[in-house]
């Protein structure tokens, strides 16, 4: 028998509950009249991005060694020109691979072609893949993998 509270009928949302779990989804809304129900739930992040909150944690421990490691990252070595750099449109985490452990979208050396993805930025827990803007060869790779990146931040040069 259901549960019913001010003409909320609780069974269903168990049962809308339980489908959720059943099939995988993540949000399941039901209409009937005037009533209206949505059941959503929160969907574990993938491993991924799961991992990138521990590489931080430890890449920067405390605030002094954070600020003294940022210049080695941005500032070029003498004689190596950035002006081709693509930068970050947005900010977030660089991943240089699809998934922890696989290899790199790009290395040091390779010809990419306009529009191949370059590495992705995981911004408010959405992976967002950087695409290159022009074709050429990748010279320089600056950021490391689950590093941390600021709006127009240099990641890539591609000549």
């Amino acid at each position: 028998m259901s549960e019913k509270k001010n003409g909320i009928d609780k069974g269903l949302i168990r049962d809308l509950a339980n489908i959720l779990n059943d099939t995988d989804l993540t949000e399941i809304e039901v209409e009937q009249d005037d009533l209206r129900i949505r059941v959503s739930r929160n969907v574990q992040a993938p491993q991924y991005i799961q991992a990138a909150p521990a590489v931080q944690q430890f890449a920067a421990p405390a605030a002094a060694p954070a600020a003294a490691a940022a210049p080695a990252v941005a500032a070029a070595p003498a004689g190596v020109d950035r002006s081709n750099a693509v930068t970050a449109p947005m900010v977030g985490t660089v991943y240089l691979s699809p998934a922890p452990g696989a290899r790199a979208f790009v290395e040091v050396g390779a010809t990419v072609k306009e529009g191949q993805t370059l590495l992705i930025i995981e911004a408010m827990k959405t992976m967002n893949q950087i695409p290159a803007p022009r074709s050429g060869k990748v010279t320089e790779i600056i950021v490391n993998d689950a590093q941390p990146v600021e709006y127009g931040e240099p990641l890539i040069v591609i000549e």
